[in-house]
C-alpha cells in the first residue's frame, strides 16, 4: 500500500514442492519413529514440503525441529535455509515477526560456521522483512548488513535488498536515499532482465511522487504500470496501485474516483484471495472503504465495513501496519457517532503504533484526529497541544522535499514543461533556503580553512626548530667527542712521557734493591701504559686502523675470558684521523659492553670494505637485551655514544638482539 508501501514478495528459497504420492501423516509418523537424526530430518523436510501453503501451524511446528535437529548436527547452512523459509510464514500469514526474528537470530549465533554468502546475506535480508513491521530503522540496518554480506553472485538479491530499503526510506520520509536505493535496485534488476521487479523499483518511485504532491505525474506513471501489470497477469500487485490511486484521489479531494479506485480494489482482492488470507489488505482496503463513508456522512455503511474490519483483526496483533489503519477507521467512526472516550482510546492506539513504525504522515494524521476528539470533549489544551504537533510535523515533512530531491526526479523522469514550471514554482522557497545554507557552510569551510591555514604555518615552525634543535643537539654531541678526544690524547700523553718516564727511572735506581719492589714499579709501569693506550690508541699512528684493530682484539682475546674470532678487511687511509679515531673507538665500547654486560662466551668482529661503503658486525653469543629499554634508561651511556659516534661518521647503526640468544651490532659507514 502507498503510505506503507512494501514489496509483498520474498526471495526464491523455498524448495519447489514437488508430491510423492504419500500422505503427510506418513512422513510425519516416520519423523517420530526415526532413530537417526539425518533420517528424521529428510522425514520432516517431507512434512515440509507438503504442509507448505497448506497448514501453516504444522509447517512452523515442523520447520523448528528441523532447525534445531540441524544446529544440533552442526548442520547450520541447513538451518539457515528452513529459518529463512519460515519468516515468510511467520511474518505474512501468521503475523509473528517477532517470533521470526528470534529463530533467525538463534541461527546468526552461528554465523561464522556460514560459508555461503546466500545463506549469511539473505538472513539478514529476512530479519530485515520482519523488522520492517516493528522497526523501520532496524529494518535499514538489516538490508545494508545483507548488502554487505551477499557477494557478486547474489546479485539478484542485492537488488531486492536495495529495493527494500528504498522503501523503509520513503516510508519515514527520507526521499533522496529512498530514491537513490530505489534506481540501484532498478539498475541491478535490468541488467538480469528481471521486468517484473524492475516494476517494483519503478512503483517505489512512483509512491514518492505521490507522497511528496505530484499527484498528476503519480498518476500517469501509475497507469502505465497497471497496464504492464495486466500484461504480466500479476493482478495482486495491480490491488496495491488501485489503492494506492484511491488514497491519492482522497488527498486531492476527488470523492468519486476515490471511491471507485477502492471499489476496484476491493473486488480484485475477493478474486484473489478466496482462501481469506491476505489479511493486510482486507484490513487496508475495509479501513479506507469505512473512513469514505464517514466522510460523507453515510455512517451505516460506515459501520458495515467497520464489522468487516473485526474479522481480519484478530490475525494482525502483531502487525503493526496494519494496526494503524484499523485504529484510526475506528476512531473516525467512534468520533463521528459520538463515541468519544472509544473514539479517544483508538486515536491514542494508531498514534502508539505509528510512533513505533516511525511512519510520519500516520503520526501526524494521529495527532489532527487526537485534536479534534480533544475538542469534541472540551479538553482545548490538549486539543491545542495535538494541533501544534500536527502543523510542526506537516511543516517536518514539508521542508524535507528539498530542491535537491525535485531536480532528481525532474531529471530522471523527463517531466513536462508544465510540470516543470509547477517544480520551479514549488521550490523556490527551498532553493533560497539552500542558497542561505550554502552561504553559512561557504563561510565555514572558509574559517575551518583560515584555522587550518594557521595551524599548518605553526606546525612548520614548530618542525623547524625541533629540526634545528636536533641539528644543534648533534653538533654539540659531536664536538663534545672531539673535545673529549682531544682531552684524553693530552692526558695519555701526559702519563706516557711525564709519570710512565718518571717510573722508569725510579725502577733504574732501584737495580739493586729487592725483587718485591722491583715487581711493583713494574706492574704500575704497565698499568700507566694500559690507561695510556686506553685513553688513546698510539697505535693508530703507528700500525694503521686495521692493525690497530687487530691488536686490540689480540688482548682482549688473550687477557680475557672471551673468546674472540675475526675477518678484517683493510680499511687503511679511506677515512681521516679523526674518523679512524671514532672507528676504533666504536669496536673498543663495543667490545667493553660485551666484556661487562653480556656474560658471552665467544665474540666474532667482521669488518667487510664494500662498494661505497664499510661494513663492521660484532656478533656474541650472550643474554642478549631489550634495545628500547636499555636506549631509553638515563644511566645507559654506552650505546647513546656509539650512536653518536655512528652519527658522526654519517653512519647507520642497527642493532639486533633477543633475550638469552645473543646480540648483533651492525655499522655502516660511506667511503668516497
Amino acid at each position: 500500500m502507498q503510505k506503507k508501501c512494501f514489496v509483498l514478495f520474498a526471495m526464491l528459497l523455498l524448495c519447489p514442492f514437488v508430491g510423492s504420492g504419500q500422505d503427510i501423516s506418513f512422513y510425519k509418523n516416520k519423523a517420530r519413529t526415526a532413530t537417526s537424526i539425518p533420517e528424521k530430518l529428510e522425514a520432516i523436510d517431507s512434512v515440509l514440503s507438503k504442509s507448505y501453503g497448506v497448514d501453516n501451524n504444522v509447517f512452523v511446528s515442523y520447520s523448528n525441529q528441523y532447525i534445531e535437529l540441524a544446529k544440533k548436527v552442526d548442520s547450520v547452512e541447513l538451518a539457515a535455509k528452513k529459518a529463512m523459509n519460515l519468516q515468510t510464514i511467520l511474518s505474512d500469514y501468521k503475523n509473528e515477526p517477532r517470533r521470526a526474528i528470534r529463530i533467525i537470530d538463534g541461527v546468526l549465533a552461528h554465523k561464522y560456521k556460514i560459508k555461503d554468502s546466500f545463506l549469511l546475506g539473505g538472513l539478514y535480508l529476512k530479519r530485515g522483512r520482519a523488522n520492517l513491521k516493528l522497526n523501520v530503522k532496524e529494518a535499514i540496518e538489516d538490508y545494508e548488513t545483507a548488502i554487505n554480506n551477499f557477494s557478486e553472485k547474489d546479485s539478484i538479491y542485492i537488488a531486492d535488498a536495495y529495493l527494500f530499503s528504498g522503501q523503509a526510506y520513503s516510508n519515514i520520509g527520507k526521499f533522496v536515499a529512498a530514491g537513490e536505493f530505489y534506481e540501484k535496485a532498478y539498475r541491478f534488476y535490468e541488467k538480469r532482465k528481471e521486468y517484473e521487479y524492475m516494476l517494483h523499483a519503478r512503483q517505489g518511485i512512483i509512491t514518492m511522487f505521490s507522497m511528496n504532491g505530484f499527484y498528476d505525474k503519480a498518476e500517469k506513471e501509475r497507469e502505465k504500470l497497471i497496464e504492464t501489470l495486466k500484461q504480466l497477469d500479476n493482478k495482486k500487485y495491480i490491488i496495491t496501485e488501485y489503492y494506492n490511486q484511491s488514497i491519492d484521489y482522497h488527498k486531492t479531494g476527488n470523492k468519486e474516483l476515490e471511491i471507485k479506485y477502492l471499489l476496484k480494489a476491493d473486488s480484485l482482492l475477493n478474486e484473489t484471495d478466496p482462501n481469506q488470507q491476505d489479511y493486510a489488505n482486507h484490513i487496508n482496503i475495509n479501513a479506507s472503504l469505512a473512513e469514505y463513508h464517514i466522510d460523507n456522512n453515510e455512517l451505516i455503511k460506515a459501520r458495515d465495513y467497520i464489522k468487516e474490519l473485526e474479522q481480519w483483526i484478530d490475525q494482525a496483533k502483531e502487525d503493526r501496519i496494519v494496526n494503524i489503519s484499523y485504529n484510526g477507521a475506528k476512531a473516525r467512526y467512534y468520533l463521528a457517532v459520538g463515541l468519544y472516550e472509544e473514539a479517544l482510546k483508538y486515536a491514542q492506539e494508531k498514534l502508539r503504533y505509528s510512533k513505533a513504525v516511525g511512519h510520519e504522515d500516520d503520526i501526524m494524521s494521529s495527532h489532527l484526529l487526537l485534536s479534534n476528539i480533544y475538542a469534541e470533549r472540551g479538553q482545548f489544551k490538549k486539543s491545542l497541544e495535538n494541533k501544534n504537533s500536527y502543523l510542526d510535523l506537516r511543516d517536518s515533512i514539508y521542508n524535507k522535499g528539498t530542491a535537491q530531491f525535485l531536480a532528481y526526479y525532474q531529471t530522471l523522469y523527463e517531466t513536462e514543461k508544465k510540470e516543470k514550471k509547477l517544480v520551479e514554482k514549488n521550490t523556490n522557497i527551498q532553493l533560497l533556503e539552500k542558497d542561505n545554507e550554502n552561504f553559512k557552510k561557504i563561510v565555514f569551510f572558509s574559517s575551518l580553512a583560515l584555522v587550518l591555514t594557521f595551524g599548518l604555518i605553526l606546525l612548520y615552525r614548530n618542525q623547524r626548530y625541533l629540526k634545528s634543535n636536533k641539528e644543534l643537539q648533534e653538533k654539540f654531541s659531536q664536538k663534545l667527542l672531539v673535545s673529549q678526544e682531544i682531552e684524553r690524547k693530552r692526558i695519555s700523553k701526559d702519563l706516557h712521557d711525564g709519570l710512565g718516564q718518571r717510573l722508569l727511572l725510579i725502577k733504574n735506581k732501584i737495580v739493586g734493591g729487592d725483587d718485591d719492589t722491583k715487581k711493583m714499579v713494574d706492574d704500575a709501569i704497565d698499568e700507566v701504559r694500559t690507561i695510556s693506550r686506553d685513553l688513546h690508541p698510539f697505535q693508530l699512528q703507528e700500525m694503521g686502523i686495521t692493525k690497530a684493530i687487530e691488536y686490540t682484539l689480540t688482548q682482549i682475546d688473550e687477557n680475557t675470558t672471551l673468546f674472540i674470532s675475526s675477518e678484517i678487511d683493510n680499511i687503511d687511509n679511506l677515512f681521516t684521523k679523526e674518523q679512524e679515531v671514532n672507528i676504533y673507538r666504536i669496536v673498543q665500547e663495543t667490545l667493553n659492553n660485551i666484556l661487562k654486560h653480556a656474560k658471552a662466551e665467544a665474540s666474532k668482529v667482521t669488518i667487510k670494505k664494500l662498494t661505497g661503503n664499510i661494513v663492521i658486525s660484532i656478533k656474541d653469543n650472550g643474554v642478549g637485551f631489550d634495545f628500547t629499554e636499555k636506549y631509553q634508561n638515563v644511566t645507559s651511556l654506552g650505546l647513546k655514544t656509539l650512536l653518536e659516534r655512528t652519527r658522526f661518521l654519517n653512519g647507520q647503526m642497527k642493532v639486533k638482539s633477543i633475550k638469552n640468544n645473543g646480540t648483533i651490532i651492525i655499522f655502516q659507514f660511506p667511503v668516497s
